[in-house]
Parts: C-alpha cells; structure tokens; sequence
C-alpha cells in the first residue's frame, strides 16, 4: 500500500494549459484569435448566450484491494496494482458571463456523439435563445457537417439555424474558456482514481451542482489590443514578415 501523494508522479495530469503558438508570423492565427477574443468583449445577452464547449477523456481505474481510509496522522492508502476499466469522454459547456456549466459523460467522442451534444445545447440547455454563440476549437468532429452525420437533413438545418460558431485556430485551443473549466474539473474531481461510467457521472454530477450554485465565472482579461503588442511577432502587417 502507499500513500495518495505518492501517485503524483504515475497520474499525468488529465488536461495541461498549453500556450502554443505558431513559430512565425501567421494571418490565419491571428484573424481567427481575433474573431474569438471580438465574441469575449461582448456583454452578457440571454437571447445570445456566449458558451464555450471542449472535451477531454478520463481513463477509468479500479482498485485490486480495497483502500485504506486516512487517519489521524497517516494519509490514506491505497495499492499500486490497479484494474484499467476503459474510458470515458467528457463534453464540457461553460457559459463564462453567466458562471454557469455543464458537462456531459459519453461512452465516445464520435462526429454523432457531438451532434448529439449540440442538439441538447439549443434545445435543453439554451430553448429561448436567439443565437447560441458557440466557441470550440478545430477537432475533426467539431464541425456542422458532424449534424448531417447524426440527424435528418431538415433537423440539422434548423439547429445550425441557432447557433452563431466561431472557432479557435490552430495551435490556440488556450482561447477556449471551456479549457480552463475542464482544468478546474480535473484538479477538483477527477485527479484520482475512478473505476466506472457509473461514478464518474456522478462525481462530475456533484461538481457541476455546486459550481454552477457559487456562479463561479472566468473574468478574461486578454484582448485584442492586447494581443496586437504581447503577440505583435504573429502579425505579418505589424512584423512585415
């Protein structure tokens, strides 16, 4: 048996903040960088919600031998030898003005699994709104075409019809805020071991309640005047690369 702590360096943490940046000067990164940090200025509107949606997956472990609780003076215990049981996709959506969220936990993260999520976006999460102002990065299934993929031509229409996407560019899924949700999660409910969909829902369940009840928000600071002097290298009309 050995101490939780001594864990740390067998569980590589679930989600890193990542500050990649393209090596030269890059038109495409920064208008997309741009457009992303315009919706970020926005006032808070409940007829155009602003939500930001990432996902990650967590590697389900079961104990062998069951753990030993802490104690007064002794932390709590557990075994080296673990069961791996699978994983699972967690779908983050976090409305940043609002301080507001909702995770979601799925068996996969497919083009279908996706549309599926979205359709739930507009019509459960987000029925009144005008426009759902939707920010997510460049994955391959992150795209409107993965709603042709899940649902009937017409019903795909008419939810792209609510939703105003705007997308990360690449090498900058650190301007999705949904990245830093999905950080705050991993620290305070997923860095230890996990042995089923089950539980994990239910975890996940209980975190999101009591966020969601402290309306905890992420207050942005970084703008685009800001970028245009921190980040000048990246614009070919600045650096006349």
């Amino acid at each position: 048996m050995r101490s939780q702590h001594a864990e740390k360096n067998e569980l590589k943490p679930w989600l890193k903040e990542q500050w990649v940046l393209p090596p030269q000067c890059n038109a495409d990164f920064v208008c997309a960088m741009e457009d992303v940090l315009e919706v970020y200025q926005r006032p808070y509107d409940p007829l155009r919600p602003q939500v930001c949606l990432d996902e990650a997956s967590k590697q389900l472990i079961a104990d062998v031998q069951a753990p030993l609780p802490a104690q007064p003076g002794q932390p709590a215990r557990e075994d080296y030898e673990y069961l791996r049981a699978g994983t699972a996709n967690l779908f983050m959506i976090s409305e940043p003005l609002a301080g507001q969220r909702k995770v979601h936990v799925t068996d996969r993260r497919t083009a279908v699994d996706f549309a599926h999520i979205i359709r739930d976006l507009v019509e459960v999460q987000y029925p009144k709104a005008e426009k759902v102002v939707l920010v997510m990065d460049n994955l391959n299934t992150h795209k409107p075409a993965s709603l042709y993929d899940a649902f009937p031509p017409e019903e795909a229409r008419r939810i792209l019809g609510r939703l105003e996407i705007h997308h990360t560019p690449k090498h900058g899924s650190w301007l999705n805020m949904a990245e830093i949700e999905l950080g705050v999660l991993s620290r305070q409910c997923l860095n230890r071991r996990i042995p089923s969909k089950q539980i994990l829902k239910q975890e996940v369940d209980a975190w999101n309640r009591k966020r969601n009840q402290e309306h905890c928000k992420i207050n942005w600071r970084f703008t685009a005047e800001d970028a245009r002097i921190k980040l000048k290298r990246l614009y070919p009309s600045i650096e006349k690369c």
